[in-house]
């Protein structure tokens, strides 16, 4: 099976982007779900996830999200504490979840697919760029979030041109209308490839 990666800061429109391969029939793994999903429902990571942070990293049998995030803001060794634990889980579900799949080749979406290793899980990467202004100004429609959240967020990835750099594939992302072009054209490569 023929794995993609789709990457890109915040804002960027990476979402954007594995919701048109979505609608060509394309199955869609969302590695912020699945990292939500396994830290709550996978045994072993939460026996891991409470024997690093204690007990109250879940209450009630739920995960105790407040309480972790407190557990690794602004501290940077227990927040790489954290990602081992759930970064390798989270790659290993793709991997079983791309074996079931039924499309002509399958997409992962991550902001942190290069820091997460998960660009060792997949054959191609597509890195969606926007000019920093315009992802500011979506992120803060998006997430009802201030300029200087945004900014601290974007500080914290990547930038573009690491990205750029790193990627098999480049789409920058100013119109909604170019980016249906330029999926439907990879598309067509992606699908010509699994088929090779």
């Amino acid at each position: 099976m023929l794995k993609i990666g789709v990457t890109g800061g915040i804002g960027s429109g990476k979402s954007t982007v594995c919701r048109l391969f979505a609608a060509r029939g394309i199955a869609v793994y969302d590695t912020d779900a699945a990292a939500k999903r396994l830290m709550a429902e996978d045994a072993a990571l939460r026996r891991a996830i409470e024997a690093r942070f204690g007990e109250e990293s879940y209450q009630e049998g739920a995960l105790n999200r407040p309480w972790l995030a407190r557990q690794v803001f602004g501290d940077e060794a227990a927040l790489q504490a954290l990602n081992r634990l759930v970064h390798p889980a989270v790659i290993a579900d793709f991997e079983r979840w791309a074996t079931e799949q039924q499309s002509a080749y399958v997409v992962v979406e991550s902001a942190i697919l290069y820091e997460a290793g998960l660009d060792q899980a997949v054959d191609r990467v597509v890195a969606v760029l926007a000019p920093e202004r315009l992802r500011i100004e979506r992120a803060m429609q998006r997430d009802g979030a201030t300029e200087e959240q945004i900014r601290s967020r974007i500080a914290a990835q990547l930038s573009d041109e690491e990205l750029h750099r790193r990627a098999d594939v480049s789409l920058v992302n100013i119109f909604e209308e170019d980016l249906e072009v330029a999926v439907q054209e990879l598309d067509s490569r992606f699908r010509a490839l699994a088929h090779a």
